[in-house]
C-alpha cells in the first residue's frame, strides 16, 4: 500500500511538471519583474524572491490571492487577471531557477 501511494505521488508530481509551459511562464514573468525583479530576484524590500521557490508553493499562493485567502495590496489585484494555466506556467518558470545558498560564517 505504501509503495502504491509513493508511486501515485511520483506520478502526480511528474505530471504536474510536464503540464506547464516554461516559455509562456517566462513571457508572463515580465509583468512580475516590476516588483519581484528580473528573473525573480527582488529589489523591492516588500517583495519576496520568486526564483527557486517550489512550483506548488507559488501556485497555491497565487490561487490564495485570487480567492482572497491571502491579501496584498498589489498581488490581490494582479492575481485576478491570471488563469490557472498562467499561474502554472509562471510557477514552473520561477521553480526552474536553481539557486545556490551560501551559509553565513559565524
Amino acid at each position: 500500500m505504501k509503495s502504491l501511494l509513493l508511486c501515485l505521488g511520483i506520478l502526480l508530481v511528474s505530471a504536474h511538471g510536464h503540464s506547464a509551459d516554461l516559455a509562456k511562464g517566462q513571457a508572463l514573468s515580465s509583468q512580475c519583474s516590476v516588483c519581484h525583479g528580473k528573473n525573480g530576484i527582488a529589489k523591492d524590500p516588500e517583495s519576496p524572491n520568486l526564483a527557486g521557490q517550489g512550483a506548488y508553493y507559488l501556485e497555491k499562493a497565487m490561487v490564495d490571492y485570487q480567492k482572497g485567502m491571502r491579501q496584498d495590496r498589489r498581488m490581490s489585484i494582479i492575481a485576478q487577471a491570471l488563469s490557472l494555466e498562467d499561474i502554472k506556467n509562471l510557477a514552473a518558470w520561477y521553480a526552474a531557477f536553481e539557486l545556490t545558498v551560501k551559509e553565513p560564517s559565524l
